[in-house]
């Protein structure tokens, strides 16, 4: 995963359904699976809809087509773009219901350390000394963890800890809290921890019901995520289905007690610097969770979600198309614009901007 630098959101291209602005439900167009919603687009099966524009000095250089879902607050699917109904690895927007998962299993956690849990972090000092407390506090050691080395997700940070002299490390990697309390929770059970990440170990077994149940549908596959956790296949209707039932699950819940964590604290989920943390800090009640291949699931507390796939996993139109789905789902707060803004430079100077096109 990364960062995607963000830019104001583009105006409607096509003719709109009433309430919904650049959406249109002509066939073989957004709104049908394998549909194209670009603007001249031909319809032809198999074709994406564009959701992003790259536009430098007027002109559109490029385009990132994909997939869109919105939930309307009863949970009935408002629109959809692209094929929302055909599996998609959600990487780590899965993350919340590994962490449920993990609850599950019997590991008590709460607060920062929960939301470290269900993490993509930045690799920030803060995020590497809560990793190493919590293996301490579980009687483990960083090398017990099979996440692959790696520096900062954050660039900025990785800059800064690559000047001080430090080296690629498992604790730095983004998934580190994720993998501490798989491994927290299966010490606890007395389950094999050399294996944890096998996708028939009684602790993955348990996440992928954990997934089935959130999503309300069977997993379609199951494969190996970056950081060599199982990684199991799901809609995007799925995907948000699976947000929304967090957020609107009973108090105390596996699910709602990681939804809130995650809400408290989204610094631990992502960083200072990211879009993650933004929404969650700045709109209530909002639950946010970044994939790498650019996906993206959001719900909100009454149970709007949205969730979507760039389908070249090109992450630099998250920011666009998050921000116009954003105001889609009815959010009007100022950062929306701030996670919508990704201009282009040109010579050092802005040029042109990644826009949304639906």
């Amino acid at each position: 995963m990364s960062a995607a630098p963000r830019t104001p959101e583009g105006p409607p291209l096509s003719d709109g359904i009433p309430g919904i602005p650049g959406a249109t439900g002509a066939p073989g167009v957004s709104g049908t699976p394998g549909g194209t919603g670009s603007p001249g687009g031909t319809g032809a099966p198999g074709v994406l809809p564009v959701l992003a524009e790259i536009v430098r000095s007027g002109f559109v250089e490029g385009r990132h087509r994909g997939s869109l879902v919105v939930l309307a607050a009863d949970g009935t699917v408002e629109l959809a773009l692209g094929e929302v109904t055909a599996p998609v690895f959600p990487r780590s927007s899965n993350k919340p219901m590994q962490a449920a998962g993990v609850l599950r299993a019997g590991l008590d956690l709460a607060g920062e350390r929960l939301a470290l849990a269900a993490a993509s972090h930045s690799g920030e000092i803060f995020h590497r000394d809560l990793v190493q407390k919590m293996l301490v506090e579980h009687g483990l050691d960083a090398g017990q963890l099979q996440c692959p080395p790696d520096l900062p997700l954050d660039p900025v940070e990785a800059e800064t800890y690559l000047a001080s002299g430090a080296v690629r490390d498992r604790v730095t990697m983004n998934c580190s809290g994720k993998h501490t309390a798989m491994l927290a929770v299966c010490a606890r059970r007395g389950w094999p921890t050399e294996s944890y990440l096998d996708p028939g170990h009684p602790l993955q077994q348990l996440i992928h019901s954990v997934v089935e149940e959130a999503a309300g549908e069977p997993v379609a596959a199951v494969g190996t995520d970056g950081c060599g956790a199982p990684l199991m296949a799901i809609t995007l209707t799925g995907l948000a289905r699976a947000f929304r039932s967090f957020v609107l699950a009973a108090p105390g819940s596996a699910e709602r007690r990681v939804a809130d964590a995650m809400r408290a604290h989204p610094e631990y989920v992502a960083g200072t610097r990211r879009p993650d943390t933004w929404l969650m800090r700045e709109v209530p009640g909002a639950l946010s969770k970044m994939g790498a291949e650019a996906v993206q699931a959001v719900a909100l507390p009454d149970g709007r979600a949205l969730a979507f796939k760039i389908d070249d996993g090109g992450g630099r139109a998250l920011g666009p198309v998050l921000a116009r789905g954003l105001g889609l789902l009815g959010v009007d707060a100022p950062v929306v614009t701030r996670i919508g803004s990704a201009p282009l430079l040109g010579g050092g100077r802005e040029v042109g901007e990644i826009r949304a096109a639906f």
